[in-house]
């Protein structure tokens, strides 16, 4: 009777790749340098600063008012985080969202800014004619507008 070798992980992945952790881009629109998970989770617990918005809606063109509106808050309540210097957890992780469809958006127009926010912005066929913008506002939502611009990279029309 033949014995079958038994193997660990650690022998099938080398001990470099484990000990690193993988370092990810956030939103590039925000502005924010790359960081390990953990950096950016506690990041937007703490709520990201003002720098981040301001970052966010000079790449994108996006206004203080469509941003309120996408966050789900008064835009004197976003005036009000201007002054207090940046945005709580939840509006962060939203914001954090959109920085992300945002950046997938700009990559599928091949860079160009107008023709990616046009898009978010516009009733889009394969969101069961909904704005892709308006889709993102939740997490299953999000995953659909990621879902759709793969698609649409791939020349998966639906």
């Amino acid at each position: 009777m033949a014995t079958i070798a038994r193997k660990t992980v650690a022998q099938f992945v080398p001990s470099s790749s484990i000990a690193k952790a993988a370092r990810i881009q956030p939103g590039r629109s925000l502005g924010l340098k790359r960081m390990e998970l953990p950096t950016l989770l506690k990041v937007i617990t703490s709520g990201l600063r003002w720098s981040a918005v301001e970052s966010f809606l000079q790449e994108s063109g996006f206004t203080q008012l469509q941003l309120a509106q996408y966050l789900g808050i008064p835009v004197r309540t976003l005036a009000r985080r201007k002054e207090a210097g940046g945005l709580d957890e939840n509006e962060s992780e939203r914001l954090l969202r959109l920085s992300e469809i945002y950046d997938a958006a700009l990559d599928l127009f091949a860079g160009d800014k107008a023709d990616a926010r046009e898009w978010l912005l516009s009733p889009v066929r394969g969101l069961n004619n909904s704005r892709p913008i308006d889709y993102a506002r939740t997490d299953y939502g999000a995953r659909e507008v990621r879902n759709l611009i793969g698609r649409l990279e791939h020349g998966v029309f639906s």
